[in-house]
């Protein structure tokens, strides 16, 4: 009598983005931390500048989920209705940290550097582009025109918060990317 049994093999594709769930848990619970060290940011200023956390969060959730360009947009809106909390200019988070997630989105998938590398370059990218539009959106709204003494300060603010994103996310990208278990 032959032994004719065959091992069945299941080979479960994985999803991408936010299809998968444990992504969603992880931007979620990035996002909460972000939401908590916002709250707490005045606490570790350096000269009255503070990394954005919302940012660095996305962007970290970004570059380790790889989602859609759409669903990073959705990552960057709702970090937009976030850092409604505390700001003095209303709304204009909504359209700087929807920019900022789509080019960190984008960066992620079209920059062809090192591991190591990426998060360095894509994270303070992202994070002038959110603050630049930040401020564009803010001289059209609320200081037109913008006094060039604004404008310089704002700027200044936008570079050192692009620089501390930048130690945050490259510090955390590793680590969290092989607790996810991702390969590449």
């Amino acid at each position: 009598m032959e032994n004719t049994t065959e091992k069945r093999v299941v080979n479960a594709e994985e999803k991408k983005g936010l299809a998968n769930t444990r992504n969603l848990i992880l931007i979620g619970i990035m996002m909460a931390v972000g939401i908590v060290l916002r709250l707490f940011a005045g606490a570790i200023a350096i000269g009255n500048m503070h990394p954005n956390f919302l940012i660095a969060t996305y962007c970290l959730s970004i570059f380790i989920v790889r989602p859609k360009v759409t669903e990073a947009a959705a990552i960057g809106l709702i970090s937009g209705l976030i850092s409604q909390i505390g700001t003095s200019m209303a709304w204009l988070g909504l359209g700087s940290e929807t920019l900022g997630a789509i080019v960190m989105c984008v960066l992620v998938a079209a920059v062809n550097l090192p591991k190591v590398v990426k998060p360095i370059v894509c994270t303070f990218l992202a994070t002038l582009v959110s603050g630049f539009a930040f401020i564009g959106l803010a001289a059209v709204t609320y200081a037109r025109p913008m006094p060039m003494a604004q404008f310089i300060s704002m700027s200044i603010v936008t570079v050192v918060t692009a620089l501390l994103n930048m130690v945050i996310v490259t510090a955390l990208a590793i680590p969290v990317d092989h607790v996810m278990g991702n390969k590449d």
